[in-house]
């Protein structure tokens, strides 16, 4: 199929594909790399895995609550959507406001709910601030209030550990 792009005139451009292959090419490709970061750093449901604290961690702990939350777990698609997007918050606070070399990642599950936490050696707290509806930043905990059941954190003898639960269809 040949088209007209400007500085692409003659250039042959890829079909587009249908979204349902789309889709399982990119779950695929999702699942081996979330796999990959299973094996490269441990599994968050045997005992706390270790992660760097670097802005690109947030898509490997990401990468691994998916993965845990929808293969291992086989929980519905729409709770772990929440809790990709709150591990994400969560990580990003831990990587941005702590100042730590590495934070760990755990993930605990009993009938009826699931419980995600990050730890880091800051004993600083988080805040749960007011946000504005054209705030594009600080919305984190706000997220996490309004999307999980319960959260909290737990001081410990050096840092903390930040947490949020969810309720699940298995009661």
């Amino acid at each position: 199929m040949m088209v007209s792009m400007a500085g692409l005139e003659g250039v042959e451009q890829p079909r587009p594909r249908s979204s349902a292959t789309a889709a399982r090419w990119t779950s695929a490709v999702e699942d081996e790399q979330a796999f990959k970061a299973l094996e490269l750093f441990g599994n968050p449901t045997e005992g706390e895995v270790r992660l760097p604290s670097r802005p690109e961690s947030a898509a490997t702990a990401r990468r691994i609550t998916s993965c845990v939350m929808l293969r291992q777990w086989q929980l519905p698609p729409q709770t772990a959507e929440y809790g990709v997007l709150l591990v994400s918050e969560l990580v990003g606070n831990a990587v941005r406001h702590t100042g730590a070399r590495v934070f760990g990642l755990r993930m605990l599950r009993r009938r009826g709910w699931v419980r995600i936490e990050v730890r880091d050696p800051s004993r600083g707290l988080p805040c749960l601030m007011p946000v504005g509806e054209m705030d594009v930043s600080g919305r984190g905990l706000f997220l996490v209030d309004k999307l999980s059941d319960r959260w909290g954190v737990d001081l410990l003898p050096r840092g903390k550990t930040t947490w949020f639960e969810m309720r699940t269809g298995d009661r």
